[in-house]
């Protein structure tokens, strides 16, 4: 069996242990994203016309929705909070309140 050399881990390459004299793994965890060959080409277009990296601009777009998604997600726990202490218009209240707001 080959030895690593000191301060290297044959999962996940250099150690903590190398800068501390402790054995800890660094790890960084990677994640692969499948995209079709469209958006490979529009993801390239647009960093293109931005002067900007696709990778980078990848990552930033997943930032937005996870983002997104964790505002969507507070709003709908806000909304269900609201209904359980009663707070909610009937379909008829909604219906009313449009029917004031087109009257002449």
């Amino acid at each position: 069996m080959a030895q690593q050399p000191r301060g290297q881990n044959a999962t996940s390459g250099p150690t903590l242990g190398a800068l501390t004299g402790r054995n800890c793994a660094l790890t960084l965890a990677l994640m692969e994203v499948h995209l079709t060959p469209e958006q490979q080409h529009q993801l390239a277009e647009l960093a293109n016309q931005r002067g900007r990296d696709a990778d980078v601009l990848a990552q930033e777009a997943i930032s937005r929705y996870l983002a997104e998604e964790a505002r969507f997600v507070e709003a709908v726990k806000l909304g269900e909070a609201a209904f359980e202490r009663g707070e909610y218009l009937t379909h008829e209240k909604v219906g009313e309140r449009i029917d004031r707001l087109f009257q002449p």
